[in-house]
């Protein structure tokens, strides 16, 4: 389960921005989830609770907003809403794509009191 690695590296980064600005809690922390990131959000959250138990972030609100997929056609030269990978061009059908949008996961804001 990466979801847990990736809610450590998130504990990290959240603890890192509370202690420069000398908060006493964080409230929320929002997150960018790209729909070909291959991360599951529920089980994002899970991890997101047990991996901030303990921290100035133990009871925060994560907010996952999902960007969609999107990839570079090379035969018809067209941006495409992609869906998952593996997936043909919706335009041609052909599978050479390269993804442009939806793979990243970064923490986008950070609530603090």
């Amino acid at each position: 389960m990466h979801e847990m690695a990736l809610a450590e590296s998130m504990r990290e980064i959240v603890e890192s921005v509370a202690r420069r600005n000398a908060a006493r809690r964080v409230s929320a922390v929002r997150v960018e989830l790209g729909a070909l990131s291959c991360v599951e959000p529920q089980a994002l959250e899970f991890c997101f609770d047990a991996t901030m138990r303990g921290s100035l972030a133990e009871g925060a609100r994560l907010e996952i907003m999902t960007t969609p997929g999107e990839a570079w056609c090379m035969p018809c030269g067209k941006t495409v809403a992609l869906a998952r990978i593996g997936e043909a061009c919706p335009e041609c059908g052909s599978y050479q794509l390269q993804v442009s949008r939806g793979e990243a996961m970064r923490v986008t804001e950070i609530e603090i009191c």
